[in-house]
C-alpha cells in the first residue's frame, strides 16, 4: 500500500474523527474505578460512540489476515497486557492499570488513540511506568516535521526508555490511518537518527509505544488477539494520532481531557 499524503479536505476530517476519539476517552474516564469490569466499559465506549458522536467503533469486527474478528469496541489492555485486550466479565480492582484504546469512523475517516489509567491507589512502579510511557510518546512526537524520518521518532522513544531502565516492545507499531484504520507507513519506536522514510507534510500516523517494565519479550494468548509480557511484568502504552504539517506537527487527537504533553515549556 502507498503512502497517502491527505489534502485539505482530508485533513479536516481527520481532525474531527481525532477529536472524537479523544472525546471518548474524556467520557469514559470517571467510570475506570475499582469494581467496574471491561465489558461494562467498553458497552459505555460503544453506546456513546454510535449514540452520542455518530460514530462507528472501527474495532467491532475487524479482521485484518490471519485474524478471527474481533469481538468488541474498544481495547482494554490490564496491567501485563501489551495491547489488544479484549474486554470481559473481569472486574477492574485497586492497583490496576489499564490502557482503554479508542479508534472511531466518521464520514470514512479514521480517529485513534489510548491513554492509561491508574484504577485506585496505583503503585509508585505502576505510576512511573504510566508516566514515562506517556513522555516517550511525546519525545517522539517532538521529532515530527517534514525532513525529519522515521528513525528519529523510534530513536527518541527508544533512549528514553531505556535510559529509564523499561523496554520496548518490537513486534507492534504506530502506523499510518485515513480512510483505512492501518495503512503504510509502519512507525517503529525504536531505531537510529537519520534512517527511514523521510516525513513530508500532510502524512498523518499513530505513535503509539509499547513499553514494558521488564524484558521486550511477549507472547499472544488464545484468544487470538491479547498481547502479555512473557515475564509478565507490567506494559504501558499510550498513543495519539499525528499530522504533519508544513512547519512540524499537529497531534488530532488531543481533547479537552488529554493529559499535556510533559515536555512544553
Amino acid at each position: 500500500m502507498a503512502i497517502t499524503i491527505k489534502n485539505s479536505q482530508d485533513i479536516e476530517k481527520m481532525r474531527i474523527a481525532g477529536r472524537l476519539a479523544g472525546e471518548v476517552l474524556d467520557y469514559i474516564t470517571p467510570f475506570v474505578k475499582p469494581g467496574v469490569t471491561t465489558d461494562e466499559l467498553d458497552k459505555l465506549c460503544h453506546d456513546y460512540m454510535v449514540d452520542v458522536q455518530g460514530c462507528i467503533p472501527a474495532p467491532l469486527n475487524y479482521a485484518p489476515p490471519g485474524h478471527r474478528p474481533y469481538p468488541k469496541s474498544i481495547c482494554t489492555s490490564i496491567n501485563h497486557q501489551v495491547c489488544h485486550g479484549v474486554p470481559s466479565d473481569k472486574k477492574l480492582k485497586s492497583g490496576d492499570i489499564v490502557n482503554l484504546d479508542i479508534t472511531t469512523i466518521k464520514d470514512g475517516y479514521h480517529g485513534d488513540t489510548s491513554r492509561m489509567f491508574i484504577v485506585g491507589e496505583g503503585t509508585i512502579q505502576a505510576k512511573r511506568l504510566c508516566d514515562i510511557t506517556h513522555e516517550c510518546m511525546w519525545r517522539g512526537i517532538e521529532q515530527v516535521k517534514p525532513g525529519a524520518t522515521l528513525g528519529d521518532i523510534g530513536h527518541a522513544i527508544q533512549t528514553f526508555a531505556e535510559k529509564s531502565g523499561y523496554s520496548v516492545v518490537r513486534e507492534f507499531c504506530g502506523h499510518g490511518i485515513g480512510k483505512n484504520f492501518h495503512e503504510d507507513p509502519q512507525v517503529l519506536h525504536y531505531g537510529k537518527p537519520g534512517t527511514g522514510l523521510k516525513l513530508q507534510a500532510g502524512m498523518i500516523f499513530t505513535i503509539e509505544p509499547m513499553i514494558n517494565a521488564g524484558k521486550r519479550d511477549i507472547r499472544q494468548l488464545g484468544d487470538g488477539w491479547t498481547i502479555v509480557t512473557k515475564d509478565h511484568s507490567l506494559s504501558a502504552q499510550w498513543e495519539h494520532t499525528i499530522l504533519v504539517t508544513e512547519t512540524g506537527y499537529e497531534v488530532l487527537t488531543v481533547s479537552a481531557g488529554s493529559p499535556p504533553n510533559p515536555l512544553a515549556p
